[in-house]
């Protein structure tokens, strides 16, 4: 699976202080991440980097914790990171969020973006979902029943139904 040599360059990583993580990667210094290279991330922590564009993060598909809180993120697609369990990107300015591809995650902080709608209808290994603080309407939570903590306060919400959520302690 993925011996692809990708290049550590603009094209593909964008964001310079996110090529400027990954070059961390790059055990051999030569400017390239080698299927190997790549297949031996599991995790990504870059908080409060001042980065806008998480480009290249698709590259790392046996990640699986991604950690990007506090940055200047706008978007981001995990799509090609089917194998993560928790991501944490909070505060930032996400206006969506797609996590469908995402059903081995079992922590999702989202909290502090500008999310409209949140689907965590595929996502059932969840255990914990922070989401407070976006502008969501509606959440449903019908196929979460492992979930034990959920935070959706400060939502624009009129209701929830947690009904099929039989493990749930903590709820605000």
């Amino acid at each position: 699976e993925g011996e692809e040599s990708i290049e550590i360059n603009e094209t593909n990583f964008p964001d310079a202080n996110f090529r400027n993580y990954v070059q961390g990667f790059d055990t051999v210094d030569d400017d390239i991440l080698s299927g190997t290279e790549i297949a031996a991330v599991t995790s990504i922590s870059v908080s409060d980097k001042g980065i806008s564009n998480l480009k290249g993060i698709e590259y790392f598909t046996a990640l699986q914790n991604l950690i990007c809180s506090s940055n200047q993120l706008k978007s981001l697609d995990v799509s090609q990171n089917t194998a993560l369990t928790y991501l944490y990107c909070d505060d930032n300015q996400l206006t969506s969020l797609d996590v469908s591809k995402n059903t081995a995650l079992t922590e999702l902080f989202c909290y502090d973006n500008q999310l409209t709608s949140l689907d965590v209808s595929k996502n059932t290994a969840l255990t914990e979902l922070n989401c407070y603080s976006n502008k969501l309407t509606s959440l449903d939570v019908s196929q979460n029943t492992a979930m034990t903590v959920l935070y959706c306060d400060n939502n624009p919400l009129t209701s929830i139904d947690v009904s099929g959520c039989t493990a749930l302690t903590e709820l605000y």
